[in-house]
């Protein structure tokens, strides 16, 4: 008699536990795509009020202004974007469950960010003008520091992917999902970069 009610909770048990799974999908890929819809908005801002200022100046840069120099963010944008490649084959590695790799192309992704940073903060300290210098130089400072914390964030995000990839068991290749919306940012933060670089480096 015992037995049997065990064996009927056993089965209600794994029931609800069925049917809870079925009321509930796993939604947080979803809640990076709104994050990311919301940040885009923020760029979206951002491009529309840049170029209004530009639309509207008699001369943009404006008078007196030195144009930017394209050798670095050139070299930058290269570094950027091929780090894009870089981290798709950590989210290769992990779906044919080798963490050892994955660790490998997320340490060379970091690199690379780091490289950018370090690029964008030289020339910084070797532009010809200052935040407060003029509307270009502004918007100059404000929409690549922007888009420099989102990159500070990204390499923040593969950091706690690694830590959290010392225990061996917590990333495989039917549990990736830190992995993959770390990657996911990482493109996101890319394509901005890329459309800024057009906006404010080729379009002279």
């Amino acid at each position: 008699m015992q037995s049997s009610a065990l064996n009927e909770s056993e089965t209600i048990a794994v029931s609800h536990e069925e049917h809870g799974h079925e009321e509930h999908p796993d939604l947080r890929m979803l809640g990076v795509l709104v994050f990311l819809c919301a940040e885009s908005m923020i760029f979206l801002g951002l491009f529309i009020a840049y170029l209004s200022f530009r639309l509207m100046a008699p001369a943009w840069p404006p008078e007196g202004t030195e144009g930017l120099e394209l050798l670095l963010p050139g070299i930058n944008t290269i570094i950027l974007i091929s780090s894009s490649f870089v981290v798709h084959n950590a989210d290769t590695a992990i779906k044919q469950n080798d963490v050892g790799k994955m660790r490998m192309w997320f340490a060379i992704t970091i690199a690379m960010g780091a490289i950018f940073l370090g690029g964008q903060l030289y020339e910084y300290t070797h532009l010809p003008f200052g935040l407060t210098t003029n509307i270009f130089s502004s918007t100059f400072y404000v929409l690549t520091g922007f888009h420099g914390l989102h990159v500070l964030f990204g390499l923040l995000l593969m950091l706690a992917v690694l830590f959290r990839s010392r225990k061996a068991t917590h990333y495989s290749e039917v549990n990736h999902f830190g992995i993959e919306a770390t990657e996911l940012y990482w493109h996101f933060v890319d394509v901005i970069w890329i459309i800024l670089f057009a906006l404010l480096y080729l379009w002279r």
